[in-house]
């Protein structure tokens, strides 16, 4: 059985105040290692390292460029410092990263229990107009060994349905997504969340910022669409051992042992014309077919 211990970190930020968040951030996984001791990746809401404050209240001017950091840098050098003490994945969030040429990005990042940036993901559908960081360009998956694979996403990025049938065509069993919300959407932030695990056959771990940083309702979806947890609008932390094994049986036979998406477009895909993307679809490098072959 292939198995992945989570911990999802539905918390806050100490607003405006990066260092405090940092120590506030650091105690809580180490709680989360000693309380937990199964757990193999702990994640947490977007942006929190960032220490933004309340959608509606004050703000320093230029925040973003304030505490944006260089990958690798100060705050991954903490990251993987923490990782190697804890002996835990880590998928903190995101953070501003400043680029090379002085762009900045909303980024979530993954840390290995040996203290390596594994993956660097650029959210490629910032919340636009009001987020201003610049749009990554591709999407990114990385490798749990003896595990499988985990693809990013964050927040916003849910709402387009590209993003995760992109992170699945990849190879992702689970999907990891940062959420900073602070709005009435939630909601429907909640119905992508499920219809993005189902229609791809995926985990989707969606973990948002607690009240009064955002709206909370972290949930867990599994890869038949259904919720196997859901968190209320306060501090928590979400625990699940995710079955990665569901993931083969449900692309195998179905959903609800009825729907399979993925033998489908194996098939039929290639005839398909899908002109908005200049192509049709091309199948994934992990597909088997019904009988296993």
């Amino acid at each position: 059985m292939r198995t992945l211990a989570i911990a999802a970190l539905q918390t806050t930020p100490v607003p405006h105040d990066t260092e405090a968040t940092w120590t506030r951030f650091a105690d809580q996984v180490r709680a989360t290692r000693e309380l937990f001791p199964h757990v193999r990746l702990v994640t947490a809401p977007e942006l929190l390292l960032a220490a933004e404050g309340p959608l509606l209240g004050p703000a320093p001017a230029g925040w973003m460029e304030q505490v944006a950091t260089t990958v690798p840098g100060p705050v991954t050098d903490r990251l993987c410092a923490l990782a190697v003490e804890t002996g835990l994945w880590l998928v903190p969030g995101s953070v501003f990263e400043r680029a090379e040429d002085g762009r900045v990005f909303n980024t979530a990042l993954a840390i290995s229990p040996e203290g390596e940036i594994v993956a660097r993901y650029r959210k490629v559908f910032p919340w636009q107009p009001y987020e201003k960081a610049t749009p990554g360009t591709g999407f990114t998956v990385f490798d749990i060994p003896d595990v499988g694979r985990v693809g990013l996403a964050i927040c916003y990025d849910g709402s387009f349905p590209e993003t995760v049938r992109q992170l699945a065509w990849l190879g992702a069993e689970v999907v990891i997504q940062p959420t900073l919300t602070t709005t009435r959407d939630r909601e429907m932030e909640l119905v992508c969340a499920r219809a993005n695990a189902w229609t791809n056959q995926v985990y989707v771990v969606n973990v948002n910022a607690a009240d009064p940083a955002g709206v909370g309702q972290s949930a867990v979806v599994d890869p038949e669409g259904t919720v196997r947890q859901q968190a209320g609008h306060g501090e928590e932390v979400l625990v699940d051992v995710l079955d990665l094994d569901a993931v083969t049986r449900v692309r195998r036979y179905g959903s609800a042992g009825i729907n399979r998406p993925w033998t489908q477009l194996a098939r039929y895909g290639s005839t398909v014309e899908l002109p908005m993307y200049g192509g049709s679809f091309r199948t994934p490098d992990w597909f088997k077919d019904e009988d296993g072959s």
